[in-house]
């Protein structure tokens, strides 16, 4: 009874500001600005479909990124003394302390024509690169501002592995590598789940990163869901049709990559 009691908090507030929301979200995106039922706003989805695809592939582009990039980093971290890891886990988490606004910031500084790094281009006499306002700087400050996300579920998973399973490997013949591929790869896939839902889930739907560094050639689906909203084309029913939509195209994605995940550890953090 006394646990039931503790819980109704949380239930009161997921209702209010997670299943009262999305109701809103279902209401207005089959509603006209009159409120009564419409398919209109779903079909209109449809012209967006570029938009969609592109999202996607950026924000996948940028978890497997993150992926490749994290995990040599979190089993370098894992492997060390027990300080030593506080330390580096620290070093990750600092660039978080900072404002997400502060960060992309920084990075138009050094992205820009005239910016830090084509001045040290110049320097070293290399041609200057244009490399704000593509595609490639809005993955980049999605691999930057997310990779934390995908370094701190593997460590965790990485932490976890007893060593006793990885030594008795080792006493039965197998090598460093078979050791590596056949036990540590799959003991961490949980982390690797974990890390690729919460690094693609918010790369996918983004809409600050894409305005600062990807400026207005490289629109995604979160900028035309803030101009809906908040923009010269208001429509906030066809953005709650769009985010639906998007929340749909989400919910199939973690179910896909959950499918991966055996249980078998159960100190990954999964979402």
């Amino acid at each position: 009874m006394k646990a039931k009691k503790a819980l109704l908090p949380y239930l009161v507030w997921m209702v209010l500001f997670t299943v009262v929301p999305m109701l809103m979200v279902l209401y207005f995106a089959f509603t006209d600005k009159s409120g009564h039922f419409t398919w209109e706003n779903m079909q209109q989805v449809g012209q967006y479909s570029n938009v969609f695809l592109r999202s996607i592939w950026q924000g996948a582009l940028a978890t497997v990124i993150c992926l490749v990039l994290s995990y040599p980093l979190a089993y370098s971290i894992a492997h060390r003394k027990l300080k030593t890891q506080n330390v580096m886990i620290m070093l990750v988490m600092l660039p978080m302390w900072m404002n997400f606004l502060l960060r992309t910031y920084a990075w138009m500084t050094l992205l820009e024509d005239n910016g830090i790094l084509n001045n040290l281009f110049v320097s070293l006499g290399l041609p200057r690169l244009h490399m704000i306002n593509t595609a490639g700087a809005v993955v980049l400050g999605m691999v930057y501002n997310y990779i934390p996300y995908m370094i701190l579920p593997l460590y965790t998973v990485l932490t976890k592995i007893d060593n006793s399973i990885l030594e008795a490997a080792q006493d039965l013949g197998a090598s460093r590598a078979q050791v590596f591929c056949k036990v540590t790869l799959p003991m961490s896939m949980p982390g690797m789940i974990s890390g690729v839902t919460m690094v693609f889930v918010p790369a996918v739907s983004t809409f600050i990163i894409s305005k600062m560094l990807g400026g207005g050639g490289n629109l995604l689906i979160g900028d035309v869901v803030e101009m809906q909203f908040l923009g010269s084309a208001y429509n906030p029913n066809l953005g709650s049709a769009i985010s639906l939509v998007l929340m749909v195209l989400i919910m199939i994605c973690m179910g896909i990559m959950n499918q991966f995940d055996d249980g078998e550890e159960k100190g990954a953090v999964m979402i």
